[in-house]
């Protein structure tokens, strides 16, 4: 009896061993599960190769790129300063002759009158290079006063004039085209008859 127990037991065994042998794939050869793994890690190593060659070519065009973009802002910002400085030393070169009208008049021994004519001209001679440069004054005496243009210092009763017209100029207002460089200081009227009326 011992022994038919131990035949069934092992008769058991060996049915529980077919059993799970059999849910087990059958490999034909043994080396093809390394071969299909190092197949598999080839392709991914090829890609992730090609990947970071990729990512380099993008990286050194980046850095091209940003070198590029850095050079066209110096080299916009340099011109910038040229033009200014080209810009600044044409208005100069304008008034250098009347910069040298005025060092010939302080050192004139001519009497007041004479020196009053030469000033006169040295005033002309600015307003027509002003007028080069398309700086025009701002028209004010006898004018409607504007705040956008006018800068008031004060009232001057006046009679001959209509109310809030500019009665008087103390420093004449400038444009540049239409671009107010500076407004007029002036003194408006007030016409007590008009506001009366």
């Amino acid at each position: 009896m011992p022994n038919q127990e131990t035949e069934l037991k092992l008769l058991e065994k060996l049915k529980a061993e077919s059993v799970a042998s059999a849910e087990e794939p059958v490999s034909e050869t043994p080396g093809e599960p390394e071969e299909a793994l190092s197949q598999e890690e080839t392709v991914n190593r090829a890609e992730f190769d090609q990947l970071k060659a990729e990512r380099d070519q993008l990286l050194d065009r980046l850095a091209r790129l940003q070198a590029e973009f850095e050079n066209a802002r110096k080299r916009a910002e340099r011109e910038k300063l040229e033009f200014r400085d080209y810009a600044t030393g044409n208005v100069v070169e304008k008034f250098l002759p009347v910069l040298d009208n005025f060092a010939l008049a302080l050192n004139s021994s001519a009497t007041v009158e004479q020196l009053r004519s030469g000033v006169e001209l040295i005033v002309k001679q600015m307003d027509d290079v002003l007028r080069q440069l398309q700086v025009l004054p701002v028209p004010a005496l006898g004018e409607a006063f504007d705040p956008r243009c006018h800068e008031a210092l004060g009232t001057v009763e006046r009679d001959d004039l209509p109310d809030q017209h500019v009665a008087e100029e103390i420093r004449r207002g400038y444009k540049l085209r239409e671009r107010l460089l500076r407004p007029a200081l002036v003194r408006v009227a007030s016409n007590p008859k008009q506001t009366n009326e």
